[in-house]
């Protein structure tokens, strides 16, 4: 059985980018707006390749009704590839397989691009999945299930004549769960969330060598895939470490999201997070490089710092040293 190193191999994030802009109507009103759906991903340990399968995105609710958009059938969707098999290894039609391995930080691929929708209130979006999702690990494939095959999101607004985006991030540490008992890996709803892409931030980090020689951390491991220490980010300044919890932990804070540090195979040992929404946070580092999203594990934060994130895509550097 694969046994991913929990922490950071569910790191990846899938990020949806939903930009909207104006258009106008026949008497110069704006009522409709551009939607464009992309997909991201932060980078996952253990996994040589994460496919994930796409079929179709809706937006629901809206006054004018459902409006659903299937990948390569209507206009400005992604094209359809062969990647997503059934059971008996057919292609199926009208999916899109996504190595997201291949999308990290905040790099992202348009599943939408420029679909031009009723501006208004909608309950919900849901990305709509198929069968033959998987994780590579060497040469074994192993399914990856997305309950109802389908992700829901709550409600949103695309105001006429606004230039509106929305990331929906799936932080994996949290939504990627492999139950005992049970084949394979399941996606969850839980770690998932819609920021706005105007509030939003990155974070690029290094850690110094001398914090993990002095915390007897691994340093300058001969593969560089494998992680050396962790960063968790919580939301909130001057959070004392005692009350920060793991993904699954019971302590008071609960983490917003995390990140691993890796060797360059020289001489820094960098970490990069995306799509994080804009504040104060507490980031902590520690060597632990294993998170259970199912269990309260023992995590030993080393050290903390007051990180403040910005908006509209800016980077945000992070050392601890």
């Amino acid at each position: 059985m694969l046994k991913f190193n929990k922490f950071t191999t569910v790191a990846a994030a899938l990020a949806a980018t939903t930009l909207v802009s104006a258009c106008g109507s026949s008497d110069d009103e704006p009522n409709t707006a551009m939607f464009t759906l992309g997909v991201s991903d932060a980078p996952v340990d253990a996994a040589d390749e994460v496919w994930a399968c796409f079929h179709s995105v809706e937006l629901i609710g809206n006054s004018e009704g459902t409006q659903t958009f299937t990948i390569g059938e209507d206009t400005n969707t992604i094209e359809e590839n062969d990647v997503c098999t059934d059971a008996n290894g057919d292609v199926i039609a009208n999916t899109r397989g996504i190595n997201l391995l291949e999308f990290t930080g905040s790099a992202s691929e348009n599943l939408l691009s420029g679909v031009e929708v009723p501006a208004g209130n909608y309950s919900q979006l849901r990305l709509e999945m198929a069968e033959g999702s998987y994780v590579l690990v060497g040469e074994e494939r192993i399914p990856l299930s997305v309950p109802s095959n389908e992700l829901k999101f709550d409600s949103f607004t695309l105001d006429a004549g606004g230039n509106v985006a929305y990331t929906v991030e799936f932080d994996l540490r949290q939504a990627l769960v492999n139950p005992v008992g049970q084949a394979g890996y399941f996606l969850k709803p839980r770690g998932v969330r819609i920021v706005d892409n105007m509030t939003i931030g990155h974070v690029e980090g290094s850690l110094a060598e001398a914090l993990l020689i002095e915390n007897e951390c691994t340093v300058a491991p001969a593969d560089i895939s494998t992680p050396v220490a962790t960063v968790y980010f919580y939301q909130g300044a001057d959070l004392n470490a005692t009350t920060l919890a793991d993904f699954g932990g019971t302590e008071n804070e609960e983490p917003y999201t995390a990140t691993t540090v890796y060797f360059d195979g020289a001489t820094a040992y960098n970490f990069e997070v995306g799509y994080l929404a804009s504040g104060d946070y507490t980031a902590a580092w520690t060597c632990n490089t294993e998170d259970d999203p199912e269990a309260d594990d023992a995590i030993d934060f080393i050290s903390t710092q007051n990180v403040t994130i910005g908006s509209e895509g800016e980077t945000t550097t992070v050392i601890f040293e």
